[in-house]
C-alpha cells in the first residue's frame, strides 16, 4: 500500500539565480505482517498521509540532486526509520521544465515546459536486500521523414500491406534501464548520455541519416548503442508505439501528391518491445 501522485515543486536559489524541480512521486510499502489485511489490526500501518509528509520533508531537507538520489533517499528513510517495513518502492517522474533563454542568455528565474520526453526513475529495496535502481524516459516522440522502409516480410492470403522502401518513421518511445548494483553514479550525467544515445541511434548522422529496415531493428540499435556507450547500464527495455502516415490520394483533385501531404493513422497502431542486457547480468 502507499501514496500515489504526490506532486510538488522544489525551488532552489543560488544568489539571484533560481532552480526548479517539479516531480510526481509514488511511494509504496510492504510490512512485515499482513495483520491489517487479515485481522483489521492497524497497529503497524504507517498512514499514507504520513508517507506523503515524509516525501515532502525529505524534499525540503535533502533537495533533489537527481531523481534517482531522491528515490534512494525515500527508500533509505523508510528502511532505517520503521522496523515494520519489509519492502519499499519509490517512483519519481519529472515535469520537463527547462530554463528560458532570451537571445541565447539564460534567464535567472523563468522556465518553459518542453514536452520532449519525461524523465522517471524507480528505486526499490527489501530488508536485508540490495537497493535496486531503474531509470528511464517516456512519452518521447520522434520522427524521421525518410531513410526508413519495411520490405521482405512474410506474406499470405491476409496480407494487404505493400512493401515500402521510403516511409516516415514516427513513434513514441518508452525506455527503462537498470543500473544493477547501485554505486556512486552521476545519475544526471548518465541520463543525459543515454538520451543522446537514443536520439543518435534513431536519427543517424545529421548529414545523411541511417536507414531503418524495421521498427524492431531501430529498437535494437538503440539498445546496443546504449550498452556500448554506458557501462553502468545492465539491462535496457525499449517499447516503441509507432504511428503510420498514409499519403493522401489527390488524383481526383487533379494533383500529384509525392509524399507531401499525409494523414496519421491514429488506431490501430503498431508496437514492438524488446529487453536487452549484458550476459554477465543474466548469469549473475
Amino acid at each position: 500500500y502507499g501514496k500515489n501522485t504526490i506532486k510538488f515543486l522544489r525551488l532552489h536559489k543560488e544568489g539571484k539565480k533560481q532552480f526548479v524541480k517539479e516531480v510526481e512521486v509514488c511511494a509504496h510499502l510492504r510490512l512485515t505482517s499482513p495483520q491489517e489485511y487479515l485481522d483489521g489490526n492497524n497497529s503497524l500501518v504507517i498512514p499514507t498521509d504520513t508517507i506523503k509528509n515524509i516525501v515532502l520533508v525529505l524534499a525540503k531537507k535533502n533537495g533533489i540532486p537527481s531523481l534517482e538520489q531522491f528515490a534512494i533517499d525515500i527508500c533509505n528513510h523508510f528502511m532505517t526509520t520503521f522496523c515494520q517495513v519489509a519492502y519499499v518502492k519509490a517512483y519519481v517522474q519529472e515535469v520537463p521544465w527547462q530554463r528560458l533563454h532570451e537571445d541565447g542568455v539564460p534567464h535567472i528565474h523563468s522556465f518553459i515546459c518542453v514536452p520532449d520526453g519525461i524523465r522517471f526513475c524507480e528505486a526499490e529495496q527489501c530488508r536485508n536486500g540490495p537497493l535496486i535502481v531503474f531509470a528511464g524516459i517516456k512519452d518521447l516522440k520522434l520522427m524521421k521523414t525518410t531513410q526508413s522502409g519495411f520490405e521482405g516480410f512474410y506474406k499470405n492470403e491476409h496480407t494487404t500491406l505493400p512493401e515500402r522502401h521510403d516511409r516516415i518513421l514516427c513513434g513514441e518511445f518508452f525506455c527503462k534501464w537498470s543500473y544493477g548494483e547501485c554505486k556512486d553514479f552521476d545519475f544526471n550525467c548518465i541520463w543525459k548520455k543515454i538520451r543522446e544515445c537514443i536520439l543518435e541511434s534513431f536519427a543517424g548522422p545529421p548529414d545523411c541519416g541511417e536507414y531503418s529496415p524495421s521498427y524492431q531493428k531501430t529498437v535494437n540499435c538503440i539498445q546496443m548503442h546504449v550498452l556500448s556507450r554506458v557501462p553502468q547500464v545492465q539491462v535496457i527495455e525499449v517499447v516503441l508505439n509507432n504511428t503510420f502516415y498514409n499519403v493522401v490520394d489527390m488524383k481526383n483533385l487533379g494533383l500529384t501528391n509525392d509524399k507531401e501531404v499525409l494523414v496519421p493513422v491514429e488506431t490501430p497502431y503498431g508496437s514492438c518491445t524488446c529487453t536487452l542486457g549484458r550476459k554477465s547480468f543474466f548469469e549473475a
